[in-house]
């Protein structure tokens, strides 16, 4: 290593800790960053098991509200030796519907159910729900099996009672097949955990480059550190070597969080199937380095052009804007993933990490990808940093 070299690291390194004291410095911003990173995660998949677990408990009730029962014996009948129990709702359940007050739709019975079935017509049943509530409309498609049931079975003994086989009511079966493993169905649930893993990256990265670009500048400090006998990349480099390391301290606590996270689920099935242990801690810390390491670059780089810290939090809002929205492209485009999705920071971390949760491992290849993003990212905005640095000390 040349001379040239050893004294950029060296004055580098020097920077690095001067800027990571500085930032560990004010426990009060810490504290906020890290409290919504490490807690708001795991409460929120907290929050979505008991969910899950309220509509499996609802479902082992077999509970069903009639009303009008009393209009179909054959139908009660029927209902009774499918171990349901029936509950008569309660006279406002449309208003109860509607505000959310009522968890259950509500199966009506005309009054002529009886005298339509004995005649041979089609008596129509309602299935009251609202969709804006979903626990309610979460049981809809169990009373449609239920209803549908009803039918096969009166339509198998009228064909019994003409001597004709069962079967003909069905010429054709289906039975499906499901290719997804547990875990990739139970990623439909817990997608939502890489987006919150990310968030705690920018947040962790966010403050301190502002603080150490925008808000030195603001403090009147930084022209006085570029007066320093040091290359501006030197100081440069070890600014942002320390905002990258807090982003990344940060997503670590994010990452650790989710595993006591899963002895708080309340649902069995869910619990069973969200795997979360050392290996995806590790897995999701290397994907998150080059989103950490260029995210604090490119903040650095837009918070070096605001003359104030607020200026620089109002520019900075656009990359978190966007990062945060990368992962919604997979909603409008639910077909197979673009070779481009891998290119773009953010939603490339977002695709590789739900790949993980499903138990697929990615390739070196497209584990690279995002790297090569990241490195390519990281030194434009650095060097771009260095030669705003030094246009402000010129003036």
């Amino acid at each position: 290593m040349s001379r040239k070299t050893h004294d950029l690291f060296s004055a580098a390194w020097v920077v690095f800790l001067k800027e990571l004291m500085d930032g560990l410095r004010d426990r009060r911003t810490l504290a906020r960053l890290l409290i919504p990173a490490v807690l708001m995660g795991p409460l929120m998949l907290t929050a979505l098991s008991g969910l899950i677990a309220s509509f499996q408990e609802q479902a082992a009730k077999r509970e069903i509200m009639v009303e009008g029962i009393d209009h179909a014996p054959t139908l009660r009948n029927f209902l009774e030796r499918q171990t349901y129990t029936i509950q008569a709702p309660p006279a406002d359940y449309e208003k109860l519907l509607r505000s959310s007050k009522l968890t259950q739709p509500v199966l009506v019975v005309p009054k002529t159910f009886e005298e339509e079935l004995l005649n041979g017509e089609q008596p129509v049943v309602e299935i009251v729900s609202d969709s804006a509530n979903q626990r309610a409309n979460a049981g809809v498609r169990n009373l449609e099996r239920v209803v549908r049931g009803f039918g096969m079975e009166r339509a198998s003994l009228q064909l019994a009672l003409r001597g004709m086989p069962a079967d003909q009511l069905v010429p054709v079966r289906s039975e499906e097949r499901d290719l997804a493993n547990p875990q990739a169905r139970v990623a439909q649930l817990t997608g939502m955990v890489p987006m919150f893993i990310i968030m705690a990256v920018l947040y962790g990265a966010l403050t301190a480059a502002l603080d150490s670009t925008a808000g030195e500048r603001e403090r009147g400090s930084l022209e006085p550190l570029m007066m320093n006998p040091v290359s501006p990349m030197s100081t440069v480099m070890g600014k942002w070597g320390a905002v990258a390391l807090l982003g990344m301290a940060v997503a670590l606590l994010s990452d650790l969080s989710f595993i006591p996270a899963q002895l708080m689920l309340q649902s069995d099935s869910l619990q069973a199937m969200f795997s979360f242990g050392p290996r995806e801690v590790v897995a999701f810390l290397l994907l998150q380095l080059p989103l950490a390491a260029s995210m604090g670059a490119l903040l650095m780089a837009i918070a070096i052009r605001s003359k104030t810290f607020k200026e620089a939090q109002a520019s900075s809002t656009l990359v978190i804007m966007v990062i945060s929205m990368a992962p919604m492209v997979t909603l409008f485009n639910p077909g197979a993933e673009a070779p481009w999705y891998l290119w773009m920071p953010g939603l490339a971390q977002n695709t590789l990490m739900t790949h993980m949760l499903k138990g697929e491992l990615p390739t070196l290849w497209q584990f690279a990808q995002p790297v090569i993003v990241g490195l390519v990212l990281t030194v434009v905005c650095l060097l771009d940093v260095a030669r705003s640095m030094r246009t402000a000390v010129a003036r």
